[in-house]
């Protein structure tokens, strides 16, 4: 049984920057594909980001790509989404989740595991 912990979120002006953290617990951290998630109020959840378990693959969604940068960190066990140029539309609760020998999946229902989640607001 693998547990998340997101961390990170916040209240940020629109450009600015945060860094969000994943922390895993209970499972072999090295072995699990990660991805990031989010859902803002009245919309589904949709994919961000996600790093292949061996690390040599990184994937995006179009909408911030060149904004955002996924990168994991297997000595710590963590994954981080550095997010940048933040728009209002980025405004939503960021999920981190986790998927033996993920490759990189952009579907939710892939992942095995999900951590509760960091709000991040946009002030415009």
């Amino acid at each position: 049984q693998v547990q998340l912990v997101e961390s990170g979120g916040g209240l940020v002006q629109a450009g600015g920057s945060l860094r969000l953290d994943c922390a895993a617990s209970g499972g072999t951290f090295r072995r699990y594909g990660m991805g990031w998630f989010r859902q803002a109020p009245g919309k589904e959840r949709e994919f961000v980001a996600a790093i292949s378990w061996t690390g040599t693959r990184t994937y995006y969604a179009d909408s911030v790509k060149g904004r955002f940068t996924i990168s994991r960190d297997n000595a710590k066990n963590t994954v981080c989404l550095q997010v940048s140029s933040l728009k209002p539309e980025d405004m939503a609760v960021y999920f981190c989740a986790a998927k033996m020998y993920g490759s990189g999946e952009i579907r939710g229902y892939e992942y095995d595991y999900w951590g509760q989640g960091t709000q991040v607001t946009v002030s415009s």
